[in-house]
């Protein structure tokens, strides 16, 4: 029997899941091509969203459903991040999607599926529940890289997509398979009892170990399982590619601390071992291939396999700090990426994708406010002072010289050196070269509004880090099952 009185610790999934459903039947009557009306319910859902949210949080660690599901501060917070990402998606993609026939109920039902997978994904404390948020979430996405039905480079997206994420699911569930033959449990806290108590067959752990770190790395793009990000990049229109590059990445977190710190804590000498290559690769080959890319959104994605070695550095420093640090990088890196590919959105216009290097020469001249914010995310990105990137990264690498680590934390600075070449290209490009085009940029007022908020917040997060870095040290301490 489920306890009534702990439903409303779940009531923003079930409102979601409610809304979607309805919007979707909604969207049926809506003729206007702009469907301004559809965009509105969504907008108001997610609002609604933020404030159930605020309203059911709780100080304690609450968990219902046999245990499948928890709702805790680290949930709480994350799930407020992933309302803000999306609706900033929808209002930096509202003129792009319409100017290419793509602004439909359709996205907006498949934005709103795949954010209710996000949140089962964050507050998933059960192999199953974790498994279900996950393919929830990448079925939605997988559909939405393929919008563009007669674009073959989105097709082709979609496919490599698909059938990489198919494999990357299997290995994930293989690995949870493994676990539970030798624990016998899919419950998280149980299957790290289990392990502390001995109980299951070293050798099967250890193999279903391996298979749930490939697996976790194929989500999120982490060298050798890369191969997909840049050509999904690439190909996916860019507003969905803005989905992608964001708020997953929130989701992966929680993911990945619910699994490897909550359930395979004890296993912690193993998996670090493989989350150290992960990293050092990640961060090589993301830096280094960037170089070379001449398609800005192709260059972001190099740029994010990068960031996700230095998101795995803070996971496997270990203790409340690295997870903090973690936690801190993995919400700035989402707040930039949403800045990076808002401003491809503003530049592009109809008949034109502003996503190759070209866009950006002499913005400074075409609009020098756009050019002084993207110049605050491209340094952020790079991790240079005063911005909130420079923060991230030097809380990820003081609790990585912290943990003895000090060969981890010099390749990282390393590659970020390398990294900050190409990020200064495009500040070049910007200030130094002339403009290809000299048509005026015709922002929308909310859009306008919106990068300014985002490009002045990664500088505002850089000079004033606190408040956020206190924020996820709570929630890591509060949430988090460590010994």
């Amino acid at each position: 029997m489920i306890d009534l009185s702990l439903l409303s610790h779940a009531y923003a999934e079930i409102f979601l899941l409610i809304m979607a459903c309805a919007i979707l039947i909604f969207d049926l009557f809506v003729t206007h091509p702009e469907k301004t009306a559809t965009y509105m319910l969504v907008q108001i859902t997610l609002l609604g969203l933020t404030l159930i949210t605020a309203m059911t949080r709780d100080q304690e660690v609450v968990y219902l459903f046999n245990n499948m599901f928890v709702d805790d501060l680290l949930s709480d917070i994350l799930k407020l991040m992933s309302y803000i990402s999306v609706f900033m998606i929808l209002i930096y993609s509202r003129s792009y999607l319409l100017a290419r026939g793509l602004f439909t109920g359709e996205f907006m039902v498949l934005t709103l599926f795949s954010l209710l997978g996000m949140m089962v994904m964050i507050s998933a404390s059960h192999f199953l529940s974790m498994y279900i948020g996950l393919e929830l979430m990448s079925l939605s996405l997988y559909a939405m890289v393929a919008l563009l039905r007669d674009s073959a480079v989105a097709t082709e997206a979609a496919m490599k997509y698909f059938i990489l994420g198919a494999l990357a699911s299997g290995l994930l569930l293989y690995g949870m398979s493994m676990l539970y033959g030798a624990t016998g449990t899919l419950d998280v806290a149980a299957v790290s009892a289990a392990i502390q108590s001995e109980v299951g067959n070293p050798k099967l752990l250890n193999f279903g170990l391996v298979f749930v770190v490939a697996g976790l790395a194929f989500k999120l793009g982490a060298v050798p399982f890369h191969m997909w990000v840049p050509d999904v990049y690439q190909g996916a229109p860019t507003s969905v590619v803005m989905l992608i590059g964001s708020v997953p990445k929130l989701a992966a977190f929680a993911f990945v601390m619910r699994l490897l710190v909550d359930g395979l804590q004890p296993l912690m000498v193993h998996w670090s071992g493989m989350l150290i290559i992960l990293a050092v690769l990640s961060m090589a080959v993301g830096n280094i291939s960037a170089i070379s890319q001449t398609n800005f959104k192709r260059m972001l994605a190099y740029s994010s396999i990068a960031h996700m070695g230095f998101f795995l550095l803070g996971v496997l420093s270990g203790g409340f700090d690295g997870y903090g640090a973690a936690m801190f990088y993995i919400v700035v890196y989402a707040l930039m990426s949403l800045g990076a590919f808002g401003m491809i959105t503003l530049l592009s216009r109809e008949g034109f994708e502003a996503d190759t290097l070209e866009a950006f020469k002499g913005l400074n001249k075409r609009s020098p406010w756009l050019a002084f914010l993207m110049l605050l995310l491209m340094f952020s990105m790079a991790g240079v002072p005063p911005t909130a990137g420079f923060y991230a990264k030097f809380s990820v690498l003081e609790s990585v010289i912290n943990t003895g680590h000090v060969e981890l934390a010099v390749i990282a600075v390393l590659f970020s050196l390398v990294g900050a070449y190409y990020y200064l290209r495009i500040v070049k490009l910007m200030y130094f070269d002339e403009p290809v085009s000299h048509e005026p940029i015709d922002l929308q007022m909310d859009s306008s509004m919106l990068i300014t908020a985002n490009g002045l917040g990664v500088l505002a997060l850089g000079i004033m880090p606190n408040g956020l870095m206190h924020m996820c040290s709570l929630a890591v301490h509060n949430s988090l099952l460590l010994n």
